[in-house]
């Protein structure tokens, strides 16, 4: 009788049933797809970016569509952490999906707050520091776009909490393996990359950009390659574990990041397409596996250290 091929991984001491999350900003709370797929075949689930208070964020339009992707410009939209954990996480706590709390603040000290908060509540398996939002005016990108400022950030959380930390990079810097290795430094047990690229869209009628923010983060798989190859610059020059993003459509793009050095991905675009993609994607993952007679998916990413 053939066995079924090993689709479990183990990010920062998380351990997933599959390689497949969802990305934050993309799932909401996870309550908003319940009705559409079960979230406990999940690997994991990434909560929409939560800040210390209550955050409206950007004003409208806010979306639009580009080629082969979109323009978001959301401002960090959030309930806030006091509703989070008196509303959202008890929802969450019922399913047996690790999930991971996406942080984000305007200082340092936000950051702090809200990860000592976290750090003994039950059903919360990990923070993924946001330090890589192109869409505030202050925080987010401000501490992921230096190396040293990322040390202080990372080393200022990690003094305060036990949860296994994952800090996401952004693609708008000189070199995202300095900070990678910043963030390792610092006392960081994974990374998420990429987050978005700062982009703008044009109305040609109005002349005027389409966002009323004016920059966008853009997402989807236009930024694909670039994902992959960061993804791959990373992994071989820093001893973490890496969460691939960047445009995964397919079981067949996750398999991309994975081949990069990527231990998981995550799912965000397309997500806005077919709430079902993350479980497709893990099918997909799965089906590659067996096509091609490998056991253990884990043993993909020793293929990008050859290239």
């Amino acid at each position: 009788m053939k066995s079924e091929p090993n689709i479990s991984v183990d990010i920062a001491g998380i351990k997933m049933r599959c390689p497949v999350m969802v990305a934050s900003g993309t799932f909401g709370y996870g309550e908003e797809y319940a009705d559409l797929l079960d979230l406990s075949r999940l690997g994991a689930l990434v909560a929409k970016g939560i800040t210390l208070n209550p955050r409206q964020g950007n004003p409208p339009p806010r979306i639009v569509e580009t080629p082969a992707g979109m323009l978001n410009a959301i401002g960090w939209e959030n309930v806030g952490l006091q509703v989070f954990l008196e509303e959202k996480l008890p929802f969450l706590k019922r399913f047996n999906t690790p999930l991971i709390v996406n942080v984000c603040g305007k200082k340092e000290e936000e950051y702090v707050q809200i990860a000592e908060r976290l750090d003994d509540r039950e059903g919360v398996a990990g923070l993924e520091l946001n330090i890589s939002c192109p869409n505030v005016r202050s925080g987010g990108l401000s501490f992921g776009r230096e190396a040293g400022a990322t040390q202080k950030l990372v080393a200022g959380v990690r003094r305060v909490t036990k949860l296994p930390l994952i800090v996401k990079l952004s693609p708008n810097v000189t070199d995202i393996v300095s900070i990678g290795r910043a963030a390792q430094d610092a006392g960081a047990d994974g990374l998420s990359l990429i987050n978005t690229l700062v982009g703008i869209a044009v109305d040609i009628k109005t002349k005027r950009p389409k966002l009323t923010n004016i920059t966008g983060g853009l997402s989807g798989p236009a930024i694909k390659p670039v994902a992959l190859r960061s993804v791959w610059e990373v992994a071989g020059k820093v001893d973490l574990p890496i969460i691939g993003m960047g445009g995964i459509m397919t079981g067949e793009d996750a398999v991309e990041f994975l081949l990069a050095g990527a231990t998981a991905v995550a799912v965000g675009t397309a997500n806005f397409v077919n709430p079902h993609a993350a479980l497709d994607v893990a099918e997909g993952i799965r089906e590659y596996l067996e096509e091609n007679k490998i056991q253990d998916v884990n043993s993909l990413r020793e293929y990008g250290k050859k290239w």
